[in-house]
């Protein structure tokens, strides 16, 4: 296999084994650093002019030509390359333009701290989509909960009826779960805002080059204070799959709620046809495909975050060839994280709630209990005591297979002669729901007023993330260059 083309060649005497060059190959997933790559690679250039190492003209042409190695590269030409990585791919297509001229760029700078760079970049760009991707979810949640304000459905413990609840508390406790994602997603921003050029292999570079200003062309916030560990770091990309794995953890578990509120023994939800599909077999099954596919993808996710720790930890200091592993993590991470937040965005759109079959199954297995409990508490019994009758009254109850607001009057008083006719009452599902009405309760008030809250957190988390469109899907790290 040739060397040509190769970025390290000069101290060896012979070819590349075949087999070699392509396990060592990352071109075919790294090039998605290609348009990161090259605006870095456009700051190192100016970066190399401010310190006298090469000319403005020359500058120019090399910044010139990178823009145009970024412009004709298509599909068809990034498919047909054999060359080693994205890097080699930008300095042979320079070369190609520049001739000898392309040759200087490389100056002050390895590869090291280029692919590094350019990660960061990516995974930063990323990021905020997905907190774009977050927020738009978070806002189909509130959609559907504003789309049914008085839904009633059951609430379970251990997947048996506990106690009814609003609708919308069932949507904004996932909206609440999503806006601590989104905080995480924020941290992984900070972690990945620091730069890593002029690092160089692991030692810094001897040139003059103003790090501070490359940081403020690229839009780093901050640079790197040692050299070995700017090279070798991953950590941040750690931080990032880390929070995708818990993103993706509160993903599956919406999912398998709404799993089971589709099934046929359940009944509160429809789904789309959009987001199902039937069975090869059996003409009348409509399946949760969409909702099994993100709860079977977690795990997808939970392998990458166990894949990067396990490549990491046994690492000596400074670079070593086992980082080129680390974007396989990341950009699978990436593509499934992004493919659940807008499948998920979907159902929930398209989400039809059967809001008399949810209500009738709120008012059946003796789910006013710890009402009745608590009722008896407000008329003097220690709520132990209160426990122990009301289990007694939900047997008798159980016996007689009907609700607690069945018993008749006498019934409740040869349990407690606490009890009066305002029982009744206390039992109903309005006054149920009502009574929760401490702050983070169920009470349709509470509700309604975390439903304005949601609104508010919902718009200060849109106004501090960076505005991202869905063309940053297939066109990635857009931030612009600005010429110094």
């Amino acid at each position: 296999m040739t060397m040509e083309g190769a970025l390290w060649g000069g101290r060896f005497e012979r070819q590349s084994d075949a087999v070699f060059f392509r396990f060592n190959r990352s071109f075919g997933l790294d090039q998605r650093l290609l348009a990161a790559d090259i605006k870095a690679s456009q700051v190192h250039c100016r970066a190399l002019k401010r310190a006298g190492v090469i000319s403005t003209k020359e500058a120019d042409l090399i910044v010139a030509g990178l823009q145009s190695v970024l412009e004709e590269s298509d599909s068809a030409q990034l498919a047909a390359s054999q060359v080693e990585d994205v890097h080699t791919f930008i300095e042979s297509g320079l070369r190609d333009r520049l001739g000898d001229l392309a040759l200087k760029l490389h100056t002050g700078r390895s590869r090291n701290d280029q692919a590094v760079t350019a990660f960061r970049m990516w995974l930063h760009e990323e990021t905020q989509g997905i907190r774009t991707l977050l927020g738009r979810l978070q806002e189909a949640l509130l959609k559907a909960a504003e789309r049914h304000p008085r839904a009633v459905l059951p609430g379970y413990t251990h997947l048996q009826r506990a106690q009814p609840i609003m609708w919308a508390h069932w949507c904004l406790s996932h909206f609440e779960a999503l806006m601590r994602d989104d905080r995480r997603f924020s941290f992984v921003l900070g972690s990945v805002d620091v730069l890593p050029l002029g690092s160089a292999a692991l030692a810094g570079t001897s040139f003059a080059i103003d790090r501070g200003w490359v940081a403020s062309e690229l839009g780093f916030s901050e640079i790197s204070r040692n050299s070995l560990d700017a090279v070798g770091d991953r950590d941040f990309a750690v931080d990032f799959v880390s929070a995708a794995s818990v993103l993706m953890m509160h993903l599956s578990r919406m999912a398998e709620d709404l799993i089971i509120y589709a099934s046929g023994e359940f009944g509160f939800v429809e789904l789309s046809d959009a987001i199902a599909s039937g069975s090869s077999l059996m003409p009348q099954k409509k399946n949760p495909d969409a909702l099994e596919l993100i709860r079977g993808k977690s795990g997808r996710v939970f392998g990458q975050m166990m894949g990067i720790l396990t490549m990491l930890k046994g690492l000596p200091t400074s670079y070593n060839k086992d980082l080129q592993e680390d974007k396989a993590f990341v950009f699978d991470t990436v593509d499934t994280v992004v493919g659940c937040l807008q499948v998920a965005e979907t159902v929930l759109e398209h989400l039809d709630l059967h809001e008399a079959h949810a209500l009738e199954a709120s008012q059946h297995g003796w789910m006013n209990a710890t009402e009745l409990a608590d009722y008896l508490v407000r008329k003097g019994e220690p709520f132990r005591r209160a426990h122990e009758l009301v289990g007694r009254m939900v047997l008798h109850a159980c016996h007689e297979s009907i609700e607690l607001e069945q018993l008749t009057l006498e019934e409740m008083q040869s349990f407690s002669p606490l009890i009066g006719d305002d029982v009744y009452h206390a039992l109903s599902l309005q006054a149920t729901l009502a009574s929760k009405s401490q702050t983070g309760g169920t009470a349709p008030q509470r509700v309604s007023e975390a439903l304005r809250q949601a609104r508010e957190i919902l718009a200060t988390q849109t106004d501090s993330s960076a505005k991202w469109s869905d063309s940053s899907l297939q066109r990635r790290s857009s931030r612009p260059f600005r010429d110094g």
